[in-house]
């Protein structure tokens, strides 16, 4: 491996070991699902329980608080967790309540899209290009690359800012990058 910490093999540390760690990358690809769903059926859902969609999403949310804070109080990991997540809130965890702060915070498709396919995509991507031995720099490259690429879909289709993509988010990824890789 390159200058990463031993923390990035994923299969080793996976509950359920490779096996564990395809439904984990499965599971994150298939968050990418989760705008379509929020847009074509949020509002009829979240009505026929009686709530608004921001109120229904903040529910959600809360839930998973709640299913969260018990998994962690009986130090439990699921089939597809790292063994190190028995003691801290969990990558699940922290991603769902990111999407669940996205749908509520910025409930367009303009920047919901864009938001949660990064997640959902460029997570996973960095994660095996690391897995396979990638230097850090590459990693970083092919990252920004293929999320750009997200981005100026995302500016085609759902009419993301082009300067949100091309200025704040690349370089912000960048950074966010370096600073991961450099102080691992």
């Amino acid at each position: 491996m390159s200058e990463q910490v031993e923390l990035t093999n994923p299969v080793e540390l996976s509950v359920g070991g490779m096996g564990g760690h395809i439904f984990r990358r499965t599971i994150h690809i298939g968050m990418s699902l989760l705008p379509w769903i929020y847009f074509e059926y949020g509002e009829s859902v979240s009505a026929k329980i009686g709530l608004t969609l921001p109120q229904f999403v903040s529910v959600v949310i809360f839930t998973l608080f709640v299913l969260e804070s018990l998994r962690l109080g009986f130090g439990i990991t699921i089939y597809g967790q790292r063994e190190y997540e028995a003691k801290q809130i969990s990558a699940l965890g922290w991603g769902a309540f990111g999407v669940g702060m996205v749908f509520l915070m910025a409930p367009t498709e303009a920047y919901a899209w864009p938001l949660i396919l990064s997640l959902s995509l460029g997570d996973p991507l960095l994660g095996e290009l690391r897995r396979r031995g990638m230097n850090s720099r590459d990693v970083i490259v092919t990252s920004v690359v293929f999320l750009f690429f997200v981005w100026i879909a995302c500016w085609h289709w759902f009419d993301t800012p082009f300067w949100l993509n091309g200025l704040v988010y690349v370089i912000l990824m960048i950074m966010q990058r370096w600073y991961s890789f450099h102080w691992r």
